[in-house]
């Protein structure tokens, strides 16, 4: 396994070698060569009904988790995103409630 390693080290020095100075040697390290496949079509415009409630919602979803709701990375059901969010906008208001409790209990 250390031999491994060191082979990887040693792979990963030339490739950073090779990119200071690309014309000078071999790329991979060692010859060979490098083919690279892409399997997907290029993105095309929606040519037809571009405002949907599909394309809606996702914007507006993904609008909410960049601006004001930072999602856990989990892939939950409307329900559960729309709870979350929920929950996101009532948590500061849990402490406070608290502090009204204990408060009123002091007062008492």
């Amino acid at each position: 396994m250390a031999d491994r390693l060191v082979d990887e080290a040693e792979w990963i020095r030339r490739c950073a070698q090779w990119s200071e100075h690309p014309e000078r040697e071999e790329f991979p390290p060692g010859g060979g060569q490098v083919t690279l496949t892409i399997d997907e079509q290029d993105p095309k415009n929606p040519t037809e009904d571009r405002f949907t409630s599909k394309r809606f919602h996702k914007a507006l979803s993904v609008t909410l988790n960049s601006v004001g709701f930072r999602s856990g990375g989990q892939d939950l059901t409307t329900a559960g995103t729309y709870i979350e969010m929920v929950s996101r906008l009532l948590e500061p208001a849990l402490p406070a409630f608290a502090v009204l409790a204990v408060r009123g209990r002091v007062k008492r």
